[in-house]
Formats: C-alpha cells, structure tokens, sequence
C-alpha cells in the first residue's frame, strides 16, 4: 500500500500540468471557464480573450462595483449582466453564437481602464470577431453606453442579438421563479378577500347610507363649483398684497382667482345650500308652530345675509355689476 500511496504522490505534478493544458482553441477554453456565468476578468485575461486574430465575439462589461466608488448603477445592473450571461450560456450549450461573456471591474483592470480612457462606468463593448465568415473589417469594438440609466437583461440581450449575425442562435433570458413575490401576492390576495368577508356586514350598511353619498356629493359639488381645479392647473396664489398694507382676499376679474377666494365661496355655497334644505326638508317637520315660525325667519334671514354677502362679492369680480342686496 506504501508504494502505491508513492506513486500517487509522484503522478499528481503530471496531472495539474495535463489539467491545466491549453486545447488551443482560445473560444472553448473561455467557454469552458463561463459555464456559470460571466467570466471575471484582468488585465491579462482581458487583452488575451479580446486580442486578434480572434474567430468569436467578445462582450464585455467594464464596471465598478466596490463601494467606494459610489458607482450605484454598476451594483443595480450587475445581477442583470449575470442573468444574461447564465441564459446566453444555458440557450447555446453547443456555442453556435461563438460568444463569450466577460466582467473586467476596475480594482483588476486599472490598466485597461486607463488605456481606454474611460472616466465613467458601466460601460458595455462590443467585439465582432476578425477573423472567419463574421468577421468585420473594423476591428474597433462597439460601445453600449448606460445614458438611460439601469437596463434590463432583456435589453441588452436585444442589442447583443443585433450585433451577431442573423443565423446565429440568439437565446431568449430565463428568468429564475420569483417565490418571494408569488408568496407576498398570494397573501396580499388572501388578506384582501378575509378582509372583505368578515367586514362586509359592518362595512356595507356605512356605503350604502344615502345620506353619506349625499354629504360626499355636496362637499365634491361645492369644491368643484367653487374654482378648486382652477387653482390645482394655474397654481395661483392663496392670498395678495394691496399694496398698502393689507390682504386681498378676491381677484379682481373672472380670470383671475385667490385660493382663499375659492375657500370664502364654497363656504358660502355651503351656508346657502344648507339653509335651503333646512327650509325644505327640517322646517316643515317641527311639531311646534312658534319653532316653526321662528326657523322659517331664521333661515330666511341666513339665507338672505348669504345671497347679499355673494352679490358683493361678485361686484368685486365684476366692477360694473349694478345690483346688490342688504345688508352688504
């Protein structure tokens, strides 16, 4: 057992220097490296996987993904590029593309990152091959630049495919099954739908009170009438100067509104509209003549003090109104 356990020992050198051999073909032996992913670059490895003559497409993506280089775009597309990659990977078992993914990040490509000039990052290039049927006459890689911020691995894969040739497999992203989110919506549903069966006999009376649509109606018609969008689409002022001192509470002219202005209005709506249905509907009920009597002056006189305080109102709006009523 002794001696077998040597020429075990013995054997091992041979076999690392018959395991790291090269096969020759620079395609399959970065291929073979990415089988789960993008390959992570240097320096070295980069100028070797992207010199000429060079039969295979080459993509690459120059990033910063460390901390300290405040790179927040780097970190948000990175998990993007990886998915790509692994798809791309996962489509074309076979190579047919001859494409070959790579991440050279700027802590292990200083030197390229100075030779290429680059001041920003991410930055995606682009390398047709040199060499062979697809090969392209200028050797100068093509730039993919994040100017519309973080892209989807879906739309980088749509401009890697533009770039190969129209015969060659372009596989579509996989998308691993978010469980997470399956769940959190499942629940959400769920809680919802309990919600809805156990509230419903307290919830369905209060929704279906005439009254409290009727109230919601009012107040949306006294906002509405009274200017609210206009002041939501001019963004006018809620009150002004007049120049000496004081507040002007109402624009003069009918293009022209205070937000103050449109409050002061709907509430006067809101006096008028209710003082017309306290006649109309509460008055006749009371039981008691001299009650009766009394609320019939006293909304009357409401009523009256409203419609004279709008009628001045107006005339501030309108300089040439000529009517009026007391006591304003």
């Amino acid at each position: 057992m002794r001696w077998l356990q040597l020429l075990t020992a013995s054997l091992l050198p041979f076999t690392a220097l018959a395991a790291k051999k090269s096969s020759g073909d620079r395609f399959s032996d970065f291929r073979s490296k990415s089988s789960s992913g993008p390959l992570k670059l240097d320096d070295a490895s980069y100028t070797k996987l992207t010199k000429a003559p060079r039969d295979y497409s080459v993509a690459v993506l120059l990033t910063a993904l460390e901390t300290r280089f405040g790179c927040v775009l780097c970190r948000e597309f990175q998990p993007e590029w990886d998915l790509l990659a692994k798809s791309w990977v996962k489509g074309d078992k076979e190579g047919k593309s001859r494409l070959v993914f790579g991440t050279l990040d700027f802590v292990d490509g200083k030197n390229t990152f100075q030779q290429l000039m680059l001041q920003t990052a991410p930055i995606l290039l682009y390398f047709h091959p040199t060499v062979g049927p697809n090969a392209k006459v200028d050797s100068q890689p093509v730039r993919f630049d994040f100017t519309n911020g973080p892209q989807s691995a879906e739309q980088i894969q749509a401009w890697v495919a533009r770039q190969l040739p129209a015969d060659a497999p372009k596989p579509a992203i996989s998308r691993p099954i978010n469980w997470v989110k399956i769940i959190t919506v499942t629940t959400a549903i769920l809680g919802t739908v309990t919600f809805v069966v156990v509230a419903s006999p307290y919830v369905l009376p209060i929704l279906q009170n005439r009254n409290l649509w009727a109230a919601f109606s009012l107040i949306a018609v006294l906002l509405f009438t009274s200017g609210h969008m206009f002041n939501h689409i001019r963004k006018v002022p809620y009150v002004s100067g007049d120049g000496k001192g004081g507040v002007n509470y109402f624009a003069g002219g009918f293009s022209n509104q205070f937000g103050l202005e449109s409050q002061i209005v709907a509430a006067i709506y809101g006096v008028l509209s209710f003082a017309t249905i306290s006649l109309a509907l509460k008055v006749p009920r009371i039981a008691d003549a001299r009650a009766q009597q009394f609320a019939v002056f006293l909304w009357s006189g409401v009523l009256l003090c409203m419609y004279s305080f709008l009628l001045s109102v107006f005339r501030q709006k309108n300089g040439g109104y000529q009517f009026w009523l007391p006591p304003f």
